[in-house]
């Protein structure tokens, strides 16, 4: 039961990380240890079809999701303030 609590757990951080604006892609891939496409295809999976669909729409050519488009490179965790 505890696992099955660690797991709903994570799984309700990488759903957060990945809506984040300022959490890269690449930081969910240390963390998680899922590329860009294993977090789609788990996006897919864990939230609505609809939510997907509005999740894609919002980190399409985003650059803040990915770190080698960002015009200036992050040193310090940048918060959502």
């Amino acid at each position: 039961m505890e696992k099955q609590i660690h797991i709903e757990k994570d799984l309700n951080r990488l759903i957060e990380m990945a809506w984040q604006d300022r959490t890269h892609f690449d930081v969910i891939e240390k963390t998680f240890n899922l590329t860009e496409n294993q977090l789609k295809k788990k996006m897919r999976k864990l939230i609505s079809k609809k939510a997907y669909k509005r999740w894609r729409k919002r980190v399409l050519g985003r650059k803040t999701k990915h770190l080698k488009k960002l015009d200036h490179k992050t040193t310090r965790f940048e918060g959502p303030w």
